[in-house]
């Protein structure tokens, strides 16, 4: 099982986008599990997968998937994420501003960078935001260091994110108030 998820993290780093014409989405395996079933029997083993896919270009998904060998749990999680792609908006290489998102118990703080940063994010964080295209950002997990449930925080997180047009028009003001921060420009 070691040496499947090896083989396919190594060729998620050289293929960071896949050959296929039709899709540019780039996968990473957040986490494998064997589970066993204890059966009359005896055991019976199958594996579940947690993948993160995304098009480096603001699209980002998350889904787990179930088989009995490995490469078809992470095939099955793979096409699930595909078809629950969110769309995030990103201002530059980084998010417009500081957002935190929960799952379970754990926490995970987002916060936009100034260019030349790079991403400081570990594990499940840094995988997706290398998905979503994010070059620039400071992130802080807390609480739960269960991969699957930061995941699933820092999904949540960026789904929290919106546009500066999207947010004027819900307070019915134009973008340039938003920006400005409310102040008007009286020249004398």
């Amino acid at each position: 099982m070691a040496e499947v998820i090896k083989d396919i993290n190594r060729d998620n780093r050289e293929n960071k986008v896949s050959k296929d014409a039709k899709d540019n989405f780039v996968d990473h395996v957040i986490s494998v599990r064997r589970v066993t079933k204890v059966t009359k029997g005896g055991k019976r083993f199958s594996f579940s997968a947690v993948v993160v896919t995304g098009d480096k270009c603001g699209q980002i998904g998350i889904a787990s998937g179930k088989s009995r060998e490995v490469a078809s749990a992470i095939a099955k999680a793979i096409n699930k994420a595909r078809k629950t792609l969110i769309q995030v908006p990103l201002r530059g290489d980084t998010v417009p501003y500081n957002v935190e998102g929960k799952h379970g118990a754990s926490k995970v703080v987002i916060r936009s960078a100034s260019k030349g940063t790079g991403v400081i994010a570990g594990g499940a964080v840094r995988s997706l935001m290398d998905a979503l295209g994010v070059k620039d950002v400071l992130t802080k997990s807390l609480g739960s260091a269960n991969s699957q449930n930061v995941a699933k925080a820092t999904l949540n997180a960026l789904a929290k994110l919106r546009t500066a047009k999207h947010l004027a028009k819900l307070r019915g003001k134009t973008v340039l108030e938003i920006t400005s921060g409310g102040q008007k420009n009286v020249t004398a």
